[in-house]
């Protein structure tokens, strides 16, 4: 009786399987990855009914009972009455997984030579003391997620790949080479997987009493996760041609609707299933790392699995080096649409290092002007905003190379976070909004310098110092025409740099040397020669560079004119001069100068206060002998004026601040007294 019983359950359980087989559209979900059946959501009758759809046989409902207590690692069902339906969330969840009939054919087959009893024979199964190691539970683990993807990517390779390229070569609705670049190298990862790195897992996992250890076989296929790099590379251009090929062709979006609605692609869509290798080396990483905790100090596994987690976290950092560079690229691409994608600038080798605006210090206007600088690892884009920003954002006025570029910072009170970049294509002055932001623009300007210069053994430009010259005004003589001068601005010099005479709108006009950046007027600049930094063509400079260029003898007719009293070129800094700033000139004395002047002490004669109309003037306007004046200071109302007095003659000044009148006082009355400074820094009083 009790043999012919078993072979009674037996035959239930088989027949039950049968009842799953023929029903497996709708009850296919009840076993998903070797996992145990759900809570039955079927009617007390039939094993099939009351989940909205009925199967063609039937089971009692005692014999499911006893399928499911018999099945390994499952749980008994509650003995509080019939079974619970289940959740929403559960339906939902459980809904696209489907079981296929090879697997149902094997678990019969199992059932049927009663190895299913085997693993659960009272005093067989593992109790509390006799669980499987938790690093075994890993590399269990390991296999069956390895199982689950290489599933995934054959859907991904043999599936969506060959039917998109079967349809593109009969059809021709769409190229083969958009399904290649879609797909990448999916192809390759699939083999590794399939035919290397999964067999290899499953031997491991098979020969675990004699062999537990996973580290050298990881050592061995980690170095071809490298491969993983191009596709992760590749993902996002990936996923904007699945959008446009979807939205543009009728075929494609009809084979890819087919294959997601199908079983094997389990309701998800293609963007979904192409994510799985993006995520796959994190997932080892992950599981590896655990593995290594778990293994106990004395195991043989240990410095092999430690080796090949490391070479893990390698080949996740390839994978990540990819997406940066990926990143990088797709940023370089928006910066060249938002210029126009010129064809001379378009070169995936840049590198984009700091871009934004700034302000453009003119040499003509008042005011400074609105530009946008992008700042790459070899050259500087001055562009332009433009006003109809449709295409191009901004208009590319000058292209200079980072290479003999030089930078520093510009000491001037009126545009205060002001900055030189001086290149061989042309020198800008410009005007941050904060000193941060100047200091990052300088920062970034040096860095590019600095790359450069040690990617360049021959260029061998000395590093400029962090204080830099705030008064170099003037190229090297070596340096003439090689590379754009820094123009003096207009409103520095009321005067032609050159022959000294006045500007004035209707016959002396302003012109700069296209050489050495000096304001001269027109006679002194009717000359032109070549400029190697303009690519040797002609441009306009003044006679003294004109001669040095050429090397042509100057005419007579154009020799200099002996130099007055008062032609003593102005000191815009404090290295020539013990004193010098602007000052407000009060009072009808000054005549035609101005409210303000240039007031100079020069260090060379330090007895004499020169006047200028501007700080870069060759000839001053008024020069007073300051031995025997008296130095008085003005009224309370204002105590920022003081007077210069000796037998009639009364001039007035007013500084800016207290504190510089205060030092202007000492150094007159120093001059006054007939003092002379005896060193280079001796009596510097000015900033």
């Amino acid at each position: 009786m009790e043999g012919a019983s078993k072979e009674e359950k037996l035959a239930s359980v088989s027949n039950l399987v049968t009842v799953f087989k023929n029903s497996r559209p709708c009850l296919g979900y009840l076993f998903v990855s070797g996992q145990c059946p759900r809570p039955s959501v079927m009617g007390s009758s039939e094993y099939g009914r009351g989940a909205g759809c009925g199967s063609p046989g039937a089971a009692p409902r005692a014999h499911r009972l006893e399928a499911e207590h018999h099945r390994p690692g499952c749980r008994p069902p509650s003995p509080a009455g019939p079974l619970e339906k289940p959740t929403v969330g559960e339906t939902l969840e459980s809904r696209p997984r489907t079981v296929s009939r090879r697997y149902l054919s094997s678990l019969k087959n199992k059932l049927s030579s009663g190895a299913w009893r085997k693993s659960c024979q009272p005093g067989t199964c593992p109790g509390p003391g006799m669980q499987e190691p938790e690093e075994k539970r890993i590399v269990q683990e390991l296999l069956e997620t390895e199982q689950a993807y290489v599933a995934r990517l054959h859907l991904l390779d043999q599936v969506f790949f060959q039917e998109l390229l079967k349809e593109a070569r009969s059809s021709k609705a769409f190229p083969e080479d958009v399904v290649r670049l879609i797909f990448s190298n999916i192809s390759s990862i699939y083999q590794f997987h399939a035919q290397f790195f999964l067999p290899e897992l499953q031997q491991r996992l098979d020969d675990w009493t004699t062999t537990p250890r996973i580290g050298d076989v990881i050592q061995k296929l980690a170095p071809f996760l490298k491969m993983y790099s191009e596709y992760v590379k590749n993902f996002e251009r990936a996923i904007e041609l699945l959008a446009t090929w979807t939205d543009k062709s009728l075929p494609f979006q009809e084979v890819l609707t087919r294959i997601q609605n199908s079983e094997a692609s389990g309701s998800l869509t293609l963007q979904h299933h192409m994510l799985e290798p993006v995520q796959r080396i994190p997932r080892y990483e992950l599981l590896l790392k655990e593995y290594v905790q778990k293994l106990p100090a004395q195991a043989p596994d240990l410095a092999d699995a430690q080796k090949a987690l490391d070479m893990i976290f390698s080949a996740a950092q390839h994978s990540n080096t990819a997406i940066t560079e990926m990143e990088r690229l797709q940023e370089l691409w928006e910066v060249y649409q938002r210029l126009g994608l010129e064809d001379d600038i378009v070169d995936p080798s840049n590198t984009l290092l700091r871009e934004g605006p700034v302000l453009k210090i003119s040499f003509r206007r008042s005011g400074p002007m609105e530009r946008y600088l992008f700042l790459f690892n070899n050259m500087l884009l001055y562009c332009v905003p433009r006003v109809i920003q449709v295409g191009a954002h901004f208009q590319v006025r000058t292209r200079i190379d980072v290479a003999g570029m030089k930078v520093r910072e510009l000491t001037d009170a009126e545009f205060p976070h002001s900055f030189l970049v001086s290149g061989k294509q042309r020198t800008l002055e410009l005007q941050a909004r904060s000193q941060e932001e100047m200091i990052a623009w300088m920062q970034a300007f040096q860095a590019a310098i600095d790359q450069i210069e040690k990617r360049n053994e021959t260029f061998k430009a000395a590093v400029q110092s962090p204080e830099g010259d705030p008064q170099e005004q003037e190229l090297q003589s070596e340096e003439l025409g090689l590379r754009a001068p820094q123009w003096v601005r207009d409103k520095m010099v009321t005067m032609c740099m050159r022959c000294r005479e006045p500007f004035n709108a209707l016959k002396r006009r302003r012109h700069h040397c296209r050489a050495c950046g000096y304001v001269v007027c027109a006679r002194c600049s009717d000359y032109r020669a070549e400029l190697k930094y303009d690519s040797n063509r002609p441009n306009r400079v003044c006679l003294d560079c004109y001669t040095f260029l050429t090397g042509n003898v100057l005419p007579e007719d154009k020799e200099d004119k002996r130099r007055g009293i008062l032609e003593k070129g102005s000191v815009a800094g404090s290295e020539q001069s013990l004193m010098c700033s602007f000052l407000q000139l009060v009072g009808d004395k000054w005549g035609k100068s101005g409210p303000r002047g240039w007031c100079v002490i020069p260090r060379d004669d330090p007895l004499v206060l020169y006047v200028y109309a501007a700080p870069q003037d060759m000839r001053a306007h008024t020069s007073i002998p300051l031995l025997g004046y008296q130095v008085t200071t003005g009224s309370q109302a204002d105590p920022r004026v003081f007077q210069l007095q000796q037998s009639g003659q009364l001039y007035t000044f007013k500084a800016e601040t207290e504190e510089l009148r205060g030092r202007w006082v000492k150094a007159m009355e120093r001059a006054a007294s007939g003092w002379s400074p005896r060193g280079p820094n001796d009596g510097d009083l000015s900033d």
